[in-house]
Order: structure tokens, then sequence, then C-alpha cells
């Protein structure tokens, strides 16, 4: 049963549960409901209290729409100082922690430190979180907003392909310019991944539950007639309790901390989550339109750093790369440096680039794997299991780790690798 004193506010100070967790045998028991708090995490139900608005929408909402309706008429040289006075501040914002927050691994981490510091069990078996034992996951994709980015995807796959790396392209259906077959024929021809963006990018799609769902029946055809899988709103506006009205098998849309976005928050992990039956592949990046013109940083160093942090924990690393701001030279200079360290990272960490769709797949039929013993071992059962390894969480002083059993995960003495938490 969960006790103890609850904060008002998501910043507040908290009662420290440690001291009253017990376990009972191979069960760890805890006087909160950890489900309930990663849920709220997750989900961010936990920005309604940190920052006083109702979730999704903000107090400025008037002034919002007024923006979105001049928007397209507005140069970025206006735009980003317009966007800089928004966001005033946002350097002061003490949770989600910028530049990537990991609350909700720490939390899995601090349970098993927990039951394994019992000593009622020596590891914790489990299937490895990507295929083949690779270490982490990246995915690059490109929200293409205008017609002078979508002119441009073309030069796009060419500089995606000139380093070996295939990215989706979430394309605007409605307003903002001319979609062809021709042109998703194009993308998909040349083994990149066509995905819905929004509907007309007008910043209101979350604004009323029942205009959303009107748009949301348009959005779920667009989904059949671009044969789209995957979904990404505009400006990466929000609300997961709505989720269940689209049809879509993921969605790219909820940010992992989201200081520099219009709407604040964030998901708080580095790894993939299911939103119903939507998997959610969180951002865990900060947007190139944001590095650029709020931050005005052309460097890559802000990237690198959080792809360590998420590399650290082996979570999913995905970028959103728009093509209509990355035609300037220094803009294209920095993407192709971002690019050569992550096909660095793929050549010397192993890191596997892949598509969002391919991680869709990966992360489902991981979902449905079970973990069958066998004699003094374990065997994976499920779809996909060939891809699967067998992994231990075990503990190495006061951290966890984990290792990966051999590729023929049937016995559990044989040769391991160590990989930390």
């Amino acid at each position: 049963m969960a006790s103890g004193s609850l904060g008002n506010l998501g910043t507040d100070d908290l009662w420290d549960a440690a001291a009253t967790t017990t376990t009972e045998g191979a069960a760890l028991r805890l006087p909160f409901e950890p489900e309930q708090i990663i849920d709220n995490l997750r989900f961010e139900r936990y920005v309604a209290n940190s920052h006083g608005r109702e979730r999704g929408l903000d107090a400025r909402s008037a002034v919002r729409s007024a923006y979105y309706i001049v928007r397209p008429m507005l140069p970025v040289q206006v735009r980003k100082h317009l966007q800089r006075w928004h966001l005033a501040g946002w350097e002061t914002i003490p949770f989600p922690r910028w530049p990537v927050d990991r609350t909700v691994e720490h939390i899995f981490e601090r349970q098993l430190a927990s039951l394994l510091r019992s000593g009622s069990v020596e590891s914790i078996p489990f299937i490895w979180f990507w295929p083949h034992g690779l270490p982490s996951c990246a995915i690059v994709t490109h929200d293409v907003e205008t017609a002078v980015g979508r002119d441009f995807c073309r030069r796009l796959m060419d500089i995606d392909e000139s380093v070996a790396v295939k990215s989706s392209f979430q394309i605007v259906p409605e307003s903002r310019y001319a979609v062809t077959a021709r042109f998703l024929d194009d993308i998909r021809e040349r083994g990149f991944e066509v995905n819905v963006h929004d509907l007309n990018h007008d910043g209101q799609l979350f604004r009323d539950r029942d205009e959303f769902l009107r748009r949301a029946e348009r959005i779920n055809r667009y989904r059949k007639d671009f044969r789209a899988d995957g979904f990404r709103s505009a400006v990466l506006y929000r609300n997961l309790e709505w989720y269940d009205a689209l049809d879509f098998a993921y969605d790219m849309s909820v940010p992992n901390v989201a200081h520099l976005d219009p709407q604040r928050g964030g998901c708080c992990t580095v790894m993939p989550y299911f939103i119903g039956e939507i998997l959610e592949l969180p951002l865990t990046t900060t947007q190139d339109y944001s590095l650029f013109h709020v931050l005005n940083e052309y460097s890559i160093e802000l990237w690198k750093r959080q792809v360590a942090l998420v590399t650290e924990r082996h979570g999913l690393v995905s970028f959103n790369i728009h093509p209509d701001y990355v035609r300037e030279t220094r803009a294209q200079h920095a993407y192709q440096a971002l690019l050569d360290y992550l096909t660095g990272l793929r050549s010397k960490k192993k890191i596997w680039i892949a598509l969002p769709g391919e991680v869709n797949q990966w992360w489902r039929e991981r979902s449905q794997m079970r973990l069958i013993g066998r004699g003094n071992g374990w065997n994976i059962e499920g779809p996909g299991k060939e891809r699967a390894r067998v992994a231990r969480a075990q503990l190495e002083g006061d951290r966890v780790v984990y290792r990966l059993e051999a590729a023929c995960p049937t016995t559990s003495d044989g040769d391991t690798d160590s990989l930390e938490a």
C-alpha cells in the first residue's frame, strides 16, 4: 500500500521512500506504485501541477492562435525573436532535467538495485533492449513544413544516403504544399519512410476535443493514402489522453524534455513506450530549429552531449532535422557533421541506426517475447526471437550493470559482455 507525503507541485521537495522499502523473498515491497509514477511521467500528467495550467493548453493560447495564422508569412529572422521572447527563462526550469531527463530509467534502476541488495537474487534476467545485443539505437527524422522544404527533400535524401543513413519524412497532408503520389513514391523507392505530419500544421490540433476528433478522422484517412505507419504533430503539440482516436502504429510527438518547445513538459524517458496501442518514439534531442535559431548555435556539441546521455542508458537517440532549416550552408554543415558523428558511433560502438518503422517492429516483437526457464538458463520465445539476446542486471558496487549472455541463450554461465546501466 502506498504511504508518505505527496507534493502539490512537481517541483516540491518529496518524502524519501527508500527508508520504508522492504523485500519478501524475491518480491520488492514499495510504499508507492512505481507504475503510476512512471505513467505520470511518460504521459506528462505532472505538467498541470508543475506549470499551473491545463495539460496541453498554454495560458497564452489566444496569442498562439494569432501567431499561427501569420506564421507562414513570417521570415525566420522575425519568428526566432518572437520564440526567444516566448521561451524566456527556460534555463531556470528545474524539471525535467536539461538536456536529457532519465528519471524513468532511474526509477527502474533503483528498483532493480533494491531487489539485488536484498540478497534474494544475484541477477535479474531480461530481454535486451535492442536486436542482436546492440547497445543503443538512433533514428533520423525530417518534418517537412513548407513547399521550400518539400523541394529540398531530394537533396536531403542524397545527403543521408552519402553516409548510408535512411530516415523518415513527415509530410503535411493539407494546406501547406501540394503532395503528389510521385513525390511520396520517390521517398519510398529510395528506401526512406513516409509518415503523416499533423493535418495542416496550424498549431490547433489539440486545442479542442471535438475539433481534434474531426481532424483525426481526416488524418487517419491520410495514413492510408500515404501508406504511413507513423505520425508526428505540428510543433510537438500533444495530449496523450486523446491518442486512442489516432490509427497509427507509432507516434513521435513527445519530447524527452520540452524546455525549448512551445508546449512545456517531457516524458522523462529515453526508451520507447506504449500509449495504448500506439508506440511512442520520444524525441530525445534538441530540434535543429531550436539549436540554430533559439540557441543560435551551429556546433553539434549539444547534440553530442545528448547522444552520450541517451546511449549511457542504452536508449533511443532521435533527431528531427527539417529540410526547411538545413538549406543554409552553416546549417547544412552542422547536419553533415552530425551524420558523420552518428556513423562513427555506428562503426566504433555498434549503435543501430534504424528507420522509425524498424524500431516500431522490433519494440512490438520484443513486447510479445517471453523468457522461459530451461534447466540452468533461459530461452526467449516469441516473434523475432532470433534477433533477441538474454541479459542480466547485476550489482557492481552500488551500480547496476547489465551483462549480455552468449548469443545462444540457453545457459546462464556462458560468456558475457558487461554494460553499465
